[in-house]
């Protein structure tokens, strides 16, 4: 086994399947301490399992339960976090849900895939900050899709009650978590936060896209790239096969990003 995020405490949210579980399992073999999140505890027991059976030492995998269609759960996560790490080295914000075929809205009020896909993110990495900061080099990848360049946002109607698509919602929210990745990382944080696309792997999501996708293992290999820290990343870019990429030009308006920012601490003030 490879040490070379020996030492090193990372969470991966929605490491119960698809790129995430993968992601997990590539980053234990590297030698990092595993926070393995699941929508619950029995799904999260399950995948520490697995990643067990798969070669990984229980003794490096903690689990953790949230489900990111409720804000206090991920306060109540990042709660956990915080009293059992001082130090995160690494945030994979990887949780990612359809959208449901008609406009559904959380407990909290906001649109579904919105919610999960986006806010829930930038939530955790806000009430995460200390232990990150505390780490001195630490990382946060927020997968993203390159759907997202075919989104816009809608200000007047961010749930998009009006005129509902589910492509549109979950492109929004790909668009979203994009757009925020800079803001997780306020200058002299200590933290660089960037966004990437895993490529298109047979995943839950795979149905939005209609195509034949890649295993998931390879989608994490991608994620897995730049968490290592020989990967020079740049604060609030957008990366594709390692390299950065072209994006929606909404990501980089600085107006639309603090737009964002504004919106999203109006719906998780405590974010802030």
């Amino acid at each position: 086994m490879s040490a070379a995020l020996a030492h090193r405490n990372v969470l991966v949210t929605g490491a119960s399947s698809g790129i995430g579980w993968e992601t997990a399992r590539q980053l234990a073999e590297l030698g990092a301490t595993v926070l393995v999140h699941a929508r619950t505890g029995a799904e999260a027991e399950n995948a520490v399992e697995r990643l067990v059976a798969q070669g990984a030492e229980r003794a490096q995998l903690r689990s953790y339960a949230a489900d990111f269609t409720a804000l206090a759960e991920v306060e109540a996560l990042a709660a956990a976090v915080r009293r059992d790490f001082s130090q995160l080295h690494l945030l994979v914000n990887n949780v990612a849900v359809m959208a449901p075929e008609r406009c559904t809205l959380s407990a909290d009020g906001v649109e579904m895939s919105f919610q999960v896909n986006f806010l829930a993110g930038y939530l955790l990495a806000g009430r995460l900050r200390e232990p990150l900061a505390a780490a001195g080099d630490a990382r946060i990848v927020n997968v993203s899709s390159s759907l997202h360049r075919t989104a816009s946002m809608n200000w007047t109607d961010p749930n998009r009650t009006k005129k509902y698509s589910r492509v549109a919602a979950c492109a929004q929210s790909q668009l979203a978590l994009s757009m925020a990745a800079g803001a997780m990382a306020p200058a002299g944080s200590g933290i660089t936060s960037v966004s990437l696309n895993p490529g298109l792997c047979d995943t839950a999501l795979l149905p939005l896209y209609g195509r034949v996708g890649a295993p998931p293992a390879e989608g994490a290999a991608a994620v897995v790239r730049l968490c290592l820290p020989e990967a020079v990343l740049v604060n609030g870019e957008y990366y594709d096969g390692g390299d950065i990429a072209p994006t929606a030009v909404a990501v980089h308006e600085e107006r639309s990003q603090r737009r964002l920012v504004k919106l999203a601490d109006q719906l998780a003030p405590k974010a802030a």
